[in-house]
């Protein structure tokens, strides 16, 4: 038997109806030209099957978020490491020197 809304076999149910409801609609406005693009990349995305624009467009802004986290914490990170600089250089100088004695 098959469920008439996702046109699978019911026992699959559950599992489309949790991804569904684990998702929001959002409406964004996309020029033709990048439209297109995004069309053909699903279109031949044979590698990754099942791929469709809306799979795309999440992984990209999945993948766009991480980036922007990452350089976040990147910068927080390089701000610690101007402040320590010195103490830093002492200590791995230091670190050497003793790694050099016989």
């Amino acid at each position: 038997m098959t469920d008439r809304f996702f046109n699978q076999p019911s026992l699959a149910y559950p599992a489309y109806y949790k991804i569904i409801c684990n998702m929001k609609t959002v409406a964004v406005t996309m020029d033709e030209p990048t439209l297109r693009r995004l069309d053909e990349l699903a279109a031949r995305s044979g590698d990754r099957a099942g791929r469709n624009r809306s799979m795309l467009v999440r992984e990209a802004v999945r993948e766009y978020v991480q980036r922007a986290e990452r350089t976040t914490t990147e910068a927080k990170e390089r701000v610690i490491l101007r402040k320590h600089r010195d103490r830093l250089q002492r200590e791995a100088a230091a670190l050497v020197r003793e790694q050099a004695q016989p």
